[in-house]
């Protein structure tokens, strides 16, 4: 199989973020909350944008929350300098193939400006879509970036790392390579779902797409 595009989520697949998410969350929430919040809770309320955990979280100071997020991720980012290793170098042989690359997450759109410019990433996705503070959005942002690539499905892949993707990618009809190299994955519940790939590694995944291309 031959992909002409490949689209990346970013967090847990790109880097491992996830860590400094939640500290971002703990620190621009409690305060305004007035109380400690669990990792669990705001795991919970995941699958819209930042800015929709904040709506959830603290409705009645979500300008505020948002405000608070964004400055505690910029400040924190230094706890996650660096992408996955390898994850640059291969962006950086997909893109001198020719490969289309593009990333759709979750994430809202300043977050994900913040992260990319950090891992010196920006420059290989000039298409992306984000999320959305009103619910899950990753079908639409899929499509969007399929039909602005002017690529099929069937000639793209998606990389990520959730038990959602894998359900969006069905939906779409877009191959799906999980990401099962975070700390936090669950190889053994993703399996369940019957991606059409799953790899363990960085350099798992990095062997077997440059066959690919």
């Amino acid at each position: 199989m031959k992909f002409k595009a490949v689209i990346f989520d970013l967090d847990c697949t790109v880097a491992d973020t996830l860590p400094l998410c939640i500290a971002a969350f703990k620190k621009s929430v409690e305060p305004l909350l007035g109380k400690e919040i669990s990792e669990e809770e705001i795991i919970s309320t995941f699958g819209p944008s930042e800015e929709g955990t904040i709506r959830q979280l603290i409705p009645m100071h979500e300008e505020a929350g948002v405000k608070a997020y964004l400055h505690h991720y910029e400040q924190l980012h230094y706890t996650c300098p660096q992408p996955f290793p390898g994850i640059k170098e291969l962006l950086q042989t997909l893109n001198s193939n020719g490969v289309q690359l593009a990333m759709v997450t979750g994430k809202g759109i300043h977050s994900t400006r913040l992260s990319l410019n950090q891992f010196g990433l920006a420059r290989y996705f000039r298409i992306f879509e984000t999320g959305s503070p009103d619910g899950p959005n990753k079908v639409n942002g899929i499509r969007s970036v399929l039909n602005r690539m002017q690529v099929n499905a069937g000639d793209s892949l998606y990389v990520g790392d959730a038990p959602s993707d894998i359900r969006y990618c069905k939906e779409v009809g877009i191959p799906i390579a999980v990401a099962a190299w975070a700390t936090t994955a669950n190889a053994a519940q993703l399996q369940k779902l019957n991606p059409d790939w799953l790899f363990h590694s960085v350099d798992e995944f990095c062997n077997w797409i440059l066959n690919c291309i």
